[in-house]
């Protein structure tokens, strides 16, 4: 059983999300995550520590934070300010002493009490929509008792629940939960377990083994599939997964085209963007990705 004093990383708390489940949804974000896809849209959910945000555009160039650093870890140059990771301590003196907000934490530590009180908020958005709260990441089992507090919480209250993941964790983990979850949100991007590695930093094997546990305690699964152009969206990959899903009964499956509009995000983060000159996904692109799937009798889906 989960406990309200259970104590977790979240970096985002979403509300009225209509992409992450059914309905009317908020969604919490777990800061943490084993896997670094180079298509990552949330490179503020990668570190499981707090990390300093620069927006530039709040930036009026007094030269606070500057002054304020014990470290002597950030500088303003010809290019704008500039900070030092191997000085830099995340000490957070210049998110203090920045008078516009330019310089941000990322990352709070939160109680479940507190996530549920915020969470209950919109309980009525919930009913009328059929929505309820998704836990996101980053990668939630990654916080497993505060993931499961929250759970238990959301189960006692009839809050329709959904776990978005990678399934990178063990299957004691996903087990332990899995009597709480009304829907997952299961992620599958590469059947080939070099190209996954070279793509993710991990490999797949785990993630399928789980899938295929997952589906065989009837649990109600989507499958989420990043469509990355030049990565994933070939034949091969696509036939591959068709197989395994039919395999699992799991007909489900809801594509994400690839956008780049995250890069902003890796910028200050101070964080190179490894697809920085990949174009989004066109429209003929996935119309392809799209007929190769559904002749396995998918039932495909587009967002969400």
């Amino acid at each position: 059983m989960g406990d309200y004093l259970a104590t977790g990383m979240v970096f985002n708390v979403q509300k009225y999300s209509i992409h992450d489940g059914p309905g009317i949804r908020t969604t919490i974000f777990f800061k943490g995550c084993p896997l670094a896809c180079w298509w990552c849209h949330n490179p503020e959910s990668l570190a499981a520590k707090q990390e300093i945000v620069y927006w530039q555009d709040k930036c009026i160039g007094c030269g606070d934070c500057v002054k304020s650093c014990p470290h002597a870890a950030i500088a303003f140059s010809g290019h704008g300010l500039t900070r030092n990771p191997e000085k830099c301590t995340l000490c957070e003196s210049c998110v203090d002493a920045c008078p516009t907000g330019a310089m941000e934490r990322v990352g709070q530590i939160r109680t479940a009490d507190d996530v549920m009180q915020e969470i209950e908020k919109d309980s009525i958005f919930y009913e009328e929509s059929g929505g309820g709260v998704t836990f996101s990441g980053g990668e939630a089992l990654r916080q497993i008792e505060f993931l499961e507090a929250l759970l238990v919480a959301c189960k006692a209250r009839r809050i329709h629940t959904a776990l978005d993941t990678s399934g990178y964790a063990s299957w004691d983990s996903l087990a332990r939960i899995a009597g709480n979850v009304d829907l997952f949100l299961y992620d599958i991007k590469l059947m080939d377990e070099v190209k996954h590695r070279k793509y993710t930093g991990v490999s797949n094997q785990l993630i399928l083994e789980n899938l295929k546990k997952l589906a065989a305690t009837q649990s109600n699964i989507w499958i989420r599939v990043p469509v990355i152009p030049g990565i994933n969206d070939d034949e091969d990959n696509l036939k591959s997964m068709g197989e395994l899903l039919t395999s699992l009964n799991l007909r489900d499956v809801y594509l994400l085209p690839y956008h780049n509009i995250a890069m902003g995000k890796y910028d200050r983060l101070g964080k190179p963007y490894p697809l920085a000159d990949l174009p989004s996904l066109a429209d003929q692109q996935m119309d392809a990705v799209t007929q190769i799937l559904k002749a396995f009798g998918l039932h495909i889906n587009i967002g969400g």
